[in-house]
């Protein structure tokens, strides 16, 4: 018998990483379904993203303070990337933007979302990274971008929700547009699942 949502997600620790895009809004949604879930959601976002939402929205529907630098700290005397990693049982990233693919891709480590999954474990097993990509159609089919998704998911064993096809902020309709919430969820519960079983 499959299991429910919420006895995928319940006491498991979500990290959500929210990079610099308008689909941001939808990640809100997101974090709520998590938490309804039962799982304990940690939300990290990079500067960017707070042009988009403000940390004050994600904390109120996590319930958890929001990381928004490298160098905050909340009342961990050990480094508190580390520890948030150790805590991990899936990361989701959402939007994955184009920027933050490529930090990703080249180990980049100076935003916290980046520097977080840096040093979550190798095995793709033992802790899922799900990327939900969101960005304009013709940055989506950036030879460059396309390459970056492909060494994420080579080398690292990473996991892709989307992009979808649709009305995107630019006022043009296309592949790019970030996979909405009820998706991303579907993903993150099935990868969880698989990470169960094995």
């Amino acid at each position: 018998m499959a299991e429910t949502p919420k006895e995928i997600f319940a006491d498991r620790t979500i990290l959500v990483g929210i990079g610099g895009g308008i689909a941001a809004f939808k990640t809100a949604m997101l974090v709520s379904r998590l938490v309804q879930h039962g799982a304990r959601v940690q939300v990290l976002m990079t500067e960017a993203a707070t042009r988009f939402i403000t940390p004050l929205t994600l904390e109120s529907l996590s319930g958890r303070p929001v990381f928004t630098s490298i160098w905050q700290s909340m009342d961990r005397p050990d480094s508190q990337h580390i520890a948030l990693a150790r805590q991990a049982d899936l990361a989701i990233v959402a939007p994955a933007t184009a920027d933050l693919i490529a930090r990703l891709t080249a180990g980049f480590c100076d935003d916290v979302v980046s520097l977080v999954l840096s040093a979550l474990p190798r095995d793709p097993v033992a802790v899922p990274v799900l990327l939900a990509p969101g960005m304009n159609e013709q940055m989506w089919r950036n030879p460059i971008v396309r390459r970056n998704v492909a060494q994420v998911r080579e080398l690292l064993g990473w996991r892709l929700v989307g992009p979808e096809s649709g009305w995107q902020a630019c006022r043009t309709s296309g592949e790019g547009r970030m996979s909405e919430p009820e998706a991303i969820l579907e993903a993150a519960a099935r990868l969880l699942s698989r990470a169960s079983a094995d």
